[in-house]
């Protein structure tokens, strides 16, 4: 997700919002701020329509009105984030011929804004500058620091420093608006992050009482307040699917839980024979290494699915992509890149064949048809490159334009004890109350309790649908 509505421009939502906070106009700010996300949602869709041979259509940016509708809808407090730059010196970056990365370090203001499920709309202000001042960094500066400490084995000192940094970014981007936000840990609350704040595990952050987030709240992501809107109509069918065969006397537990009774056709894939990637510009492509425990994971839940895994060289390219299209249940456990691979914004790793390379990237996504109400990510890696959180947004809403509600995907890739009692967890309790942002921290919460460390539960994030 871009800052730049076009190569070396800035984003003129961005200029016009913080003219009219200024302005006072606050509410105005934030159709605004939706307006400009709200266009990449259209593209896609745009695109979707057009690889489909239908007329393409505009998706109007959503009113003041609409997106107290998708709150309500929702049933959700959203949590709206915008970074606010300092242009001017970007582009003196830009003549010293310094990387875009940089951009991110010279985020001046966060503008926040909170909509009710009852539609009453609230408005904070951050100062990032001061962040510069007293602690001699950056906004994107400490996200890196927490994901490098949270990624690896530490010592006792550098495990102090982590705390102390999901402490600093609670007192950022949850302390101002604490107030406002459910006292009901039942009550969700969807977060919309802009930028490299998608990267950060807002489940795991700490409050001046030592809490965690996710245990006073539920928590969900979605890249935009439209893509929600989007989420809320693709859910329609399923439920509507339901009541259908409810009416002629079929069975009356609803699709989205794949119960004993209510069988799913479910897609579980696992530890596949890795493709070979060029790492570095020019460098020979070497082969991926497996990640540790995707074999077990895969075996486990579908289990659990009541299907078979399909893992090694079974699963290749071609072969998932044709189950892809008519399952209900989407669960790939490999390496999935959230940055620029081979020149691929963000691919996810299958077996290779003699006709596919075994990256399966944005526009494979968005040539398909979905029926799956929800695609399970895990084993992610993110650790290369920029923390623009680009990947994150570009692949679930690529999802969301081929039809799929909800996306649950790891930010890293926890270690595979944790993972695997994590995601049989998470299943457990969705085939019991198919309420996946209930699972997701009930499973967040019971890991906690076995494996306190962050890293081993806070890798996940619920992205759409509840």
């Amino acid at each position: 997700m871009n800052v730049f509505a076009n190569e070396g421009q800035p984003d003129i939502y961005r200029g016009f919002e913080r003219i009219l906070v200024v302005q006072r106009r606050t509410e105005s700010a934030l159709e605004v701020a939706e307006q400009g996300r709200a266009k990449a949602v259209e593209h896609l869709l745009a695109n979707r329509l057009g690889a489909e041979g239908k007329c393409q259509q505009s998706v109007k940016p959503p009113s003041l009105y609409k997106i107290k509708q998708i709150a309500k809808a929702q049933n959700s407090t959203l949590v709206y984030y915008s970074l606010i730059y300092d242009y001017q010196q970007f582009y003196e970056m830009s003549r010293l011929q310094i990387g875009l990365n940089t951009l991110y370090a010279y985020a001046t203001e966060l503008f926040i804004w909170v909509i009710s499920p009852g539609g009453r709309i609230s408005f904070r202000q951050v100062d990032l500058q001061s962040l510069w001042y007293e602690d001699n960094t950056s906004l994107a500066g400490l996200v890196r620091s927490v994901r490098e400490l949270i990624n690896v084995g530490y010592s006792d000192r550098e495990r102090l420093l982590c705390r102390q940094q999901l402490q600093l970014l609670y007192q950022i981007l949850l302390e101002p608006i604490a107030d406002l936000l459910p006292k009901d840990p039942q009550k969700r609350v969807t977060i919309i992050p802009q930028d490299f704040l998608f990267l950060v595990p807002f489940a795991a952050l700490i409050d001046s009482n030592g809490q965690y987030p996710i245990e006073k709240h539920t928590l969900l992501t979605a890249p935009s307040i439209e893509a929600l809107g989007v989420t809320h109509l693709q859910r329609k069918p399923i439920v509507e699917r339901e009541l259908a065969l409810q009416t002629v006397g079929g069975n009356s537990s609803f699709p989205c839980c794949p119960t004993l009774e209510s069988p799913q056709e479910c897609l579980v894939v696992g530890n596949p024979t890795m493709p070979s990637i060029c790492l570095e510009f020019g460098e020979p492509p070497v082969q991926l290494l497996q990640i540790p425990g995707t074999q077990l994971e895969a075996e486990t839940i579908a289990e659990i699915l009541k299907t078979q895994p399909i893992t090694g060289d079974r699963a290749t390219k071609s072969a998932i992509l044709q189950k892809m299209r008519s399952a209900d249940i989407i669960h790939l456990a490999t390496h999935v890149f959230l940055d620029d691979i081979e020149g691929l914004q963000s691919a996810i790793a299958l077996a290779p064949s003699p006709n596919t390379h075994g990256l399966l990237n944005i526009n494979d996504i968005l040539h398909l048809n979905l029926q799956a109400q929800l695609v399970v990510l895990s084993g992610c890696d993110t650790g290369r490159g920029r923390i623009w959180g680009d990947g994150v947004v570009e692949l679930s809403r690529a999802f969301i334009a081929a039809g799929v509600p909800s996306l649950l995907m790891s930010l890293w890739s926890p270690p595979s004890k944790s993972n695997l009692d994590f995601m049989k967890k998470f299943y457990q309790q969705f085939r019991q109350t198919c309420d996946k942002a209930q699972s997701l921290r009930t499973a967040m919460l019971t890991t906690m309790e076995q494996y306190p460390n962050p890293r081993d539960w806070a890798a996940f994030t619920l992205i759409g649908e509840a």
